[in-house]
C-alpha cells in the first residue's frame, strides 16, 4: 500500500448507505480531492440475489453493473470494502451460499487490488437480543424470515467465521464491529457513531475528519443507482461519475 489511494470500491447494504457521506468525505480528506468512490449498496441489499425493500428492488451486488464499470476503468490504487453481509442470512440462505457469494465478490476485487477490508457481523448485539426484541426486529427488518432466534445466531456465527477465514486466506484486513457502535437496533450503527465507525473501517481512526456538509450527504443518500425497480418498473440511471462540490466522484450501482 505504498501508492496513495485514489479509488474506493465499497460493497454493502443499510450501514454503508447511511454512512456513505462519511466514507466519501473521509476518503477525500485522507487521499485528496480526486478520489473516486464506487459503491454497490442499498437498504436490504443482497450479495447474490435481487432484494426488495418496500417499493424498491435492487439486483444482487454480484449482478450489478459495478463490475463491468470497474473493468472498463484504468488501473488505480484501490481500497475495497466488503461490508453488511448479514441480510442474506435473514433472507433464508444457508451460510455456505452466503459465503460463496461473498468469496466471489472478494475474488473479483482481489483481481484489481490486494488492499481489501472485510467487516464482520455484530455478533455481540445479536446474541444479546431478548426473545421479544428478536421477534420485533425480525418483523420490522425481515418480515418474510421464519428462522428462530437460535437459528439466526448459529448462522450468523458460521458466516462470521467464514468471513474471518476468507480474509485470513487472502491476507486481507478483517475488522470486528465494536459493541459501542450499536444501540437497541442490533445491526445498524447508531447515527452518532457513523463517522468514527466508518473512519475506523477505512483505517483512518481519529486521524481525519470529513469535510462534506449536510447537503452533500443528503444528495449522496438519495442519489439513484444505475439500476433499480420502483413499484415493479425498471429505472436506469447511467453512471458516469457524479462530481461532488467538495471534490471527488461517485458511482452507485
Amino acid at each position: 500500500m505504498n501508492a496513495p489511494i485514489t479509488r474506493v470500491v465499497a460493497l454493502g447494504a443499510s450501514n454503508l448507505t447511511r454512512g456513505l457521506e462519511t466514507v466519501v468525505s473521509t476518503a477525500r480528506t485522507a487521499w485528496g480531492p480526486e478520489v473516486e468512490v464506487l459503491g454497490a449498496l442499498g437498504h436490504g441489499r443482497s450479495y447474490g440475489v435481487e432484494s426488495r425493500v418496500v417499493i424498491r428492488t435492487l439486483p444482487g451486488i454480484l449482478q450489478s453493473g459495478l463490475w463491468d464499470t470497474l473493468s472498463s476503468m484504468p488501473p488505480a490504487a484501490t481500497r475495497g470494502l466488503v461490508t453488511d453481509v448479514g441480510n442474506d442470512i435473514l433472507y433464508g440462505f444457508p451460510p455456505p451460499i452466503v459465503l460463496e457469494w461473498v468469496e466471489e465478490a472478494v475474488d473479483r476485487l482481489h483481481r484489481i487490488t490486494d488492499d481489501i477490508v472485510v467487516t464482520g457481523l455484530p455478533l455481540h448485539t445479536i446474541r444479546n437480543l431478548s426473545a421479544p426484541a428478536f421477534m420485533m426486529f425480525r418483523s420490522i427488518f425481515a418480515p418474510t424470515c421464519r428462522l428462530s432466534f437460535v437459528e439466526v445466531v448459529d448462522r450468523a456465527e458460521q458466516v462470521n467465521e467464514g468471513l474471518v477465514s476468507i480474509a485470513s486466506s487472502r491476507k486481507l484486513q478483517f475488522v470486528r464491529m465494536q459493541p459501542k457502535w450499536y444501540g437497541v437496533d442490533p445491526i445498524h450503527i447508531r447515527p452518532g457513531w457513523w463517522h468514527p465507525a466508518w473512519q475506523y473501517i477505512l483505517g483512518q481512526e481519529a486521524s481525519v475528519r470529513g469535510d462534506s456538509g449536510w447537503l452533500e450527504g443528503l444528495n449522496l443518500y438519495f442519489m439513484p443507482p444505475e439500476r433499480q425497480w420502483l413499484f415493479g418498473l425498471e429505472r436506469t440511471s447511467p453512471q458516469t461519475g457524479y462530481t461532488l462540490p467538495h471534490g471527488g466522484k461517485v458511482w452507485l450501482f
